[in-house]
């Protein structure tokens, strides 16, 4: 086979046409991770209407109670995601499904900043107006009551098993290199921060000071717009091919240099360069070569192919392409 030959046809992966399925050994992995998220939605449901029970006029609870509202959309779109992206690629979707977890990732981002931005602008128009709080009593086994005590108790209630909901899922999130899912576990983690705020605005109403309530207000909403734009940033980047970068730190993944040094190390290539995307939890990516004579034959693009995949498993679909030049690839 020509050198001439292969610069037009190139050397294709075989695509599994009856679906994408994860290794064997992350298949639990993933069924775990699906059966945190189903405890979740339900557990932020409880959190959710105890909170509005509760929250009464103060804006710390308000804002506390919108962010947890908010914290079921990570969740639900990472289940809704994980149903879909194995579906069979098909002629409309040639390349498969795997993005849908991207623009889950994408939705929540948007949807975080949004309400940051809309608790910001909220808090500081109560700031403003000096609009004072009041939290009532409420009799109880014949006591009087104080509802803050109440709040500060369902608050801490939304806090702690959301925090360790957020320590079991971060390294399933990991080993799935998903992003929504570790977004997810991320915001829980430190989720006892926001309810540690609200618990000092509403003492800090208690205690006479009526700015307390929408200055906390302001400081979770600031948090929550942080946050938001972070992910944002990073679910646009990802939808834009950049090139692929770890969850934890957002830094690029050191297997692009493995699979450039696997490449390297082939006799019969002279020089080349790779390029890789992610979509969703895979790799998608090409690898130009200029190869050391000018008959090369197909089972060599077959065997590089293989090699490459066997690196790990996120490396999902692959292309080898001759060239005889890599002047205008390279940065």
């Amino acid at each position: 086979m020509n050198l001439s030959n292969l610069l037009s046809k190139g050397n294709n992966m075989e695509e599994n046409k009856e679906g994408y399925e994860l290794p064997e050994n992350l298949r639990p992995i993933l069924k775990k991770a699906k059966k945190l998220e189903w405890i979740t939605v339900a557990y932020l449901c409880t959190v959710v209407v105890l909170m509005y029970v509760v929250m009464g006029s103060s804006q710390a609870m308000k804002t506390a109670w919108l962010e947890d509202t908010l914290s079921l959309l990570p969740a639900i779109a990472f289940l809704i995601a994980s149903h879909i992206y194995d579906r069979p690629r098909n002629k409309t979707f040639q390349y498969g499904y795997h993005r849908v977890f991207s623009i889950a990732f994408l939705t929540g981002s948007v949807a975080l900043f949004s309400m940051g931005a809309y608790l910001c602008i909220d808090s500081t128009i109560s700031l403003i107006r000096h609009e004072r709080p009041t939290i009532g009593t409420m009799v109880f086994f014949g006591e009087q009551l104080w509802m803050g005590w109440i709040m500060i108790v369902v608050l801490i209630y939304s806090s702690f098993p959301a925090m360790l909901l957020g320590f079991r899922k971060m390294p399933l999130a990991e080993k799935l290199h998903n992003k929504i899912l570790y977004t997810d576990a991320e915001a829980q983690k430190a989720d006892y921060m926001t309810a540690f705020a609200a618990i000092a605005g509403i003492l800090g109403v208690g205690a006479g000071f009526w700015w307390a309530d929408a200055t906390t207000a302001l400081f979770i909403s600031v948090s929550v717009i942080k946050d938001g734009y972070r992910n944002l940033a990073s679910a646009v980047e990802d939808l834009m091919d950049r090139q692929p970068v770890r969850i934890s730190d957002r830094k690029k993944d050191r297997l692009i240099d493995e699979i450039a040094t696997e490449v390297a190390s082939w006799d019969w290539v002279k020089d080349s360069e790779v390029r890789f995307r992610e979509h969703g939890q895979v790799y998608f990516g090409e690898v130009y070569v200029i190869p050391r004579q000018d008959t090369v034959f197909g089972s060599q693009f077959e065997e590089g192919v293989s090699h490459i995949k066997a690196l790990h498993w996120k490396i999902h679909d692959v292309t080898i392409m001759p060239v005889s030049s890599l002047k205008s690839l390279r940065f």
